[in-house]
């Protein structure tokens, strides 16, 4: 019964997220996958190609620059999507064939794993960072206490685990967007594409959705024990830090 409960009470979150964001994952969807494809379809006979596949990279770019000037915050969310876009607009200029236009467009993923294996490799993890602005945007209250976990061993080592996941997730992603680029018409790309992409990022936040909510549980475990041990020992409690 209470893991019928569990699935339930999981399933009511998820529709009332589906109710509350819906607008918002219907316009990502139509400026980042049908208006592309329509204008791709639309003009490639008359443009060619190469300046087709130009013209349909313009209302995902134009989105992502709104969306930028549009929260007006700049920390590392807002600069690793700044980044994209620079990315994504560096990847259109220069010569080249269609399919070395399509190469270079998913090389801008391919880039954002390599920094998020990157601040893994060097200790600061890019979730950690990526979470802090987040939590800062929604509820500036909690990122004291989000804080205070910074030096404590196993969110550090949480952190770092759920970096190395979206890295790889992402290089992985990358490398078979890469493969159909070779194995599929421009046209047949387009609609595959972002199928594979979003999937992948559904994929990567669900699990990241569970592993944060599974470390969440153990953490709240291990204080509790940390606790109780100490009290039993000397009456007082050990710091957040203290707790590996």
């Amino acid at each position: 019964m209470a893991a019928l409960a569990s699935i339930a009470e999981t399933i009511g979150k998820a529709g009332s997220y589906i109710r509350k964001h819906g607008a918002g994952f219907a316009v990502e969807a139509l400026v980042n996958f049908v208006l592309p494809f329509l204008i791709y379809d639309l003009s490639r006979r008359r443009l060619g190609d190469v300046h087709a596949l130009l013209a349909s990279s313009g209302p995902p770019i134009c989105w992502s620059i709104v969306e930028f000037v549009r929260r007006r915050r700049i920390d590392a969310l807002s600069i690793l999507v700044l980044a994209g876009i620079a990315l994504s607009l560096l990847a259109f200029i220069g010569g080249g064939g269609a399919k070395f236009l399509q190469l270079r467009e998913n090389l801008v993923g391919g880039v954002i794993a390599l920094v998020f294996l990157g601040s893994a490799a060097i200790g600061r993890p890019l979730i950690y960072q990526l979470a802090r602005a987040t939590i800062s945007r929604r509820s500036p209250d909690e990122l004291g206490e989000f804080e205070a976990l910074r030096d404590n061993a196993f969110f550090k080592r949480t952190m770092l685990i759920m970096t190395l996941v979206w890295g790889f997730g992402l290089l992985a992603q990358t490398a078979l967007a890469c493969t159909l680029v070779f194995t599929l018409s421009i046209r047949n790309y387009m609609l595959a594409s972002p199928i594979c992409g979003y999937g992948a990022m559904g994929a990567l936040s669900l699990w990241t959705f569970w592993y944060a909510r599974r470390q969440r549980k153990r953490g709240a475990e291990r204080r509790a024990a940390a606790a109780a041990a100490q009290q039993a020992a000397s009456g007082t409690a050990p710091t957040p830090a203290e707790i590996g």
